[in-house]
């Protein structure tokens, strides 16, 4: 029989038996936190690994005794929603000493432990780094003081250690984002929100201070988020001047009719002297220069509570189990690790070399060196900062360049949240670099009617935080009334299109490039971007709109389960949307903590629905009381959500009951989350930077003319990056039939699901992060490249 291809080992050879994990969280709590537990426990479980729980973080580890508990299946059940951290986490003076570290060495030698999975900040990692390389003499000391005999030394001689960045202030260099951050930016989100009602209602300026004692992170994103007027981080202090400045800005807003301004503040905001920047000084500044009514909101430890976001649950679900392979790999020469996300992709990187980067940022702002603090805190980062400045601060009509290129922008498709952050990017960048910019009503339908209008920086204030689409979108496509379309654009001497939406938007765009060749009208550069709660767009694995979907059946799913808590046994059947892409069904159920979901890409039939009809019986004859099955609507034309729940039904009587519920169009609606915003704001901004760069090469004896397949691209998210790829060879990748891509990333997750939800499978672990360096981020200064 042939080898398996190295790069597709599966778990059953990497074997946890004989093998002991213990898990702690430590320092200040963070959301999702819980998570990472029960993925880091049912994972070790599931490989035959001993897991324990260290209760109070370090402190547990020192006292010992019932502080370090055995963990069973059932102890992580039902905390996948709950925030903070169930097993407690505390501050340890003790173990920064070599006599507490020797107390807990000793308690974990008593249990068999060498292997730690410590989710926590810097400080805690590093602590736990410092531990693994005392090890071996903290053992020679516990031997010589006959405590444990020699050879506990020799069976237990290696420490292995992995970490998990819990923190809200994501100030952890190398990880895209560290977990709980998500959650904490959905909570000031939710506040800047709702002041923003009472704000316009009074005509007030609000100061919104928000944690970050030494990263700005949290303010810098919610201020993109919200669209603020001003924000104060510690990383990038103003100018000298600044308060006039700032001052100029506000009433400049204020004379164009808006009748409310924001501006954030981090906690550990300094000016160029090191000097603090308080709420309560920015109020006083604006009252005394404005006289405008000024209130301070101090946000505090709301953003470290409540429920952790979708995503910070996915996070931390995929970093858990992730761990939890980095331990069984891991070899005596190892050196201790972080895991972490970069894009979409799990990587590994060498704690201490992440440890080491962070503090250089410190060292940086310290020395006053601001622009290397911006860099060494990673691309993300940076681009957040340069995008920021382009839609906040408008620059005066006779400093803009002036192109003489009108750009039109259009919603195509069903609505997502996050559009109208994506259209406000794409107008303010496009001003900015001196275009006319024209908004199109309704999709395709308004342009072959002539519903073009020329669209103002003014005009699209307030837009990132409203949900739908504000443009107004259709799901007509071109090609019945191309000869009308062209016909607009040559009225309205249209250069150039960017066109934000879902699958028909990807349609819309190969039927305008065939086009061209019977209307150079077309022969003009047009840009892509993915915009659909479905997320079934080829080229990207990511699209606006389905991150707040997600947190919509996340929600939705938390609170039908608590519907039957305290009552008897319960499954629940619910059906979620997506088209034929099983996008939202299966990441929502392994973000809800599904028992198992139901796609169009995975086929299943009775027998599938008959073995777990079977499993659920026999986990609720144990402790489980609820059942949770998601079901995507176009998963099998018979096997129908009504058809499963009749089954259910059925074949649980007397163990359990069964109820079903079909989302709908709630997973369209409300406002959009923070990562929408966040996302839709700078995938736009990029493809409106492309449209530039495309009119300038193309544009030739006085006009553009751009008839090549790589002016007519989709801006996707592929792994770790935003890539510009043709429409046109994109068509091989996908399935016309069923509307989605023929290769789907995410199906590479639905084994973690089931893992987790205790059924017997292989997990591919080809695509789990392998051991990388940390990169010194020094891009050029024109690269305008995206991450997340």
């Amino acid at each position: 029989m042939a080898q398996p291809d190295s790069k597709k080992i599966f778990f059953e050879n990497l074997s946890g038996a004989g093998k002991a994990i213990a898990v702690l969280t430590s320092g200040g709590d963070a959301q999702g936190m819980n998570a990472a537990v029960r993925a880091v426990v049912r994972m070790g479980l599931y490989v035959g690994a001993k897991v324990y729980f260290i209760h109070e973080g370090y402190q547990g580890m020192v006292d010992g005794g019932e502080n370090i508990r055995e963990a069973t299946w059932e102890s992580v059940s039902s905390m996948l929603q709950v925030g903070g951290t169930v097993i407690g986490s505390a501050r340890c003076k003790e173990f920064r000493t070599h006599e507490g570290r020797l107390k807990a060495a000793h308690n974990l030698v008593l249990r068999g432990i060498t292997n730690l999975c410590v989710i926590g900040g810097d400080g805690s990692l590093t602590g736990a780094n410092l531990f693994r390389e005392e090890w071996s003499g903290l053992l020679g000391e516990l031997v010589e003081q006959g405590v444990i005999d020699a050879d506990a030394v020799q069976k237990y001689s290696a420490l292995h250690i992995v970490g998990m960045v819990g923190s809200i202030d994501n100030d952890f260099c190398g990880t895209d984002m560290t977990i709980g951050t998500d959650s904490a930016l959905h909570r000031i989100i939710e506040v800047v929100d709702a002041i923003m009602t009472t704000a316009q209602s009074h005509q007030r300026t609000f100061v919104l201070e928000v944690m970050g004692r030494h990263c700005g992170y949290l303010a810098l994103v919610s201020a993109l988020a919200c669209g603020a007027d001003w924000v104060l981080i510690p990383e990038m202090p103003p100018e000298d001047g600044w308060e006039d400045k700032m001052c100029q800005k506000l009433s400049a807003t204020r004379s164009r009719g808006t009748r409310l301004n924001i501006i954030i503040v981090a906690e550990g905001a300094n000016d160029r002297h090191g000097k603090p920047i308080t709420s309560n000084y920015v109020k006083d500044l604006v009252v005394k220069c404005l006289g405008f009514d000024t209130r301070v909101t101090i946000l505090g430890h709301v953003q470290r509570g409540g429920t952790p976001s979708a995503f910070d649950r996915i996070l931390a679900s995929r970093m858990g189990v992730e761990a939890v392979l980095a331990l069984l790999e891991t070899t005596a020469n190892t050196p201790a690790c972080v895991v972490s996300l970069c894009g979409n992709q799990s990587v590994r990187l060498p704690l201490m070399e992440c440890v080491q980067m962070t503090q250089e940022v410190q060292k940086a702002m310290d020395e006053k060196r601001f622009e290397e603090a911006v860099k060494l805190r990673g691309r993300s980062f940076e681009n957040n900062l340069k995008t920021y400045k382009l839609l906040a601060h408008r620059k005066p009509e006779s400093e803009l360049p002036h192109s003489n290129f009108n750009v039109a922008v259009l919603n195509v498709g069903a609505p997502a949240a996050g559009m109208n952050a994506a259209v406000r990017s794409a107008i303010r960048v496009g001003i900015s670099e001196g275009h006319k910019m024209f908004a199109v009503s309704d999709g395709f339908e308004g342009f072959y009617k002539g519903q073009i209008k020329e669209i103002k920086w003014g005009d699209v204030g307030g837009w990132t935080g409203q949900g739908g689409s504000l443009l107004g979108t259709k799901r007509t496509l071109p090609a019945k009334h191309v000869d009308k379309i062209a016909e607009q654009m040559r009225e309205n001497n249209i250069n150039a299109l960017l066109v934000i939406g879902g699958f028909e938007a990807f349609l819309s765009l190969l039927e305008l490039l065939t086009a061209r060749g019977k209307y150079d009208e077309f022969c003009v550069p047009m840009v892509m971007v993915p915009a659909t709660v479905s997320n079934n767009v080829p080229g990207s694995d990511l699209s606006i709109g389905a991150d707040t979907a997600l947190n919509a059946i996340t929600t939705t799913c938390d609170r039908i389960k608590q519907s039957a808590s305290g009552t008897k046994r319960r499954v629940f059947i619910i059906e979620t949307m997506g088209g034929y892409c099983g996008y939202l069904a299966s990441v929502g159920g392994l973000a809800a903590g599904a028992d198992a979901a139901y796609i169009y890409e995975e086929p299943f039939d009775i027998r599938d629905l008959q073995a777990n009809v079977e499993h659920l019986t026999e986990k609720m004859k144990t402790s489980i009381q609820r059942g949770l099955v998601l079901r995507n609507e176009n998963c099998n034309e018979n096997y129908t959500t009504d058809f499963i729940y009749q089954l259910y039904s059925e074949e649980g009587k007397g163990v359990f009951d069964s109820r079903k519920n079909v989302l709908g169009h709630m997973q369209q609606g409300g406002a959009p989350s923070p990562f929408d915003r966040n996302f839709g704001t700078k995938i736009s901004a990029k493809a409106m930077q492309w449209v530039t760069k495309k009119l300038t090469e193309t544009f030739r004896q006085g006009r553009v003319f751009a008839n090549t397949e790589d002016s007519c691209c989709l801006l996707g998210m592929r792994r770790r990056a935003l890539v510009f790829q043709p429409v046109v060879q994109l068509k091989e990748q996908t399935d016309f039939v069923h509307r989605i891509p023929k290769e789907q990333w995410w199906l590479k997750l639905r084994p973690l699901m089931k893992i987790l939800a205790k059924y017997k499978t292989s997990y591919d672990v080809s695509d789990s992060g392998q051991l990388e360096h940390v990169v010194h981020n020094r891009p050029k200064e024109s690269d305008a490249s995206v991450a997340m």
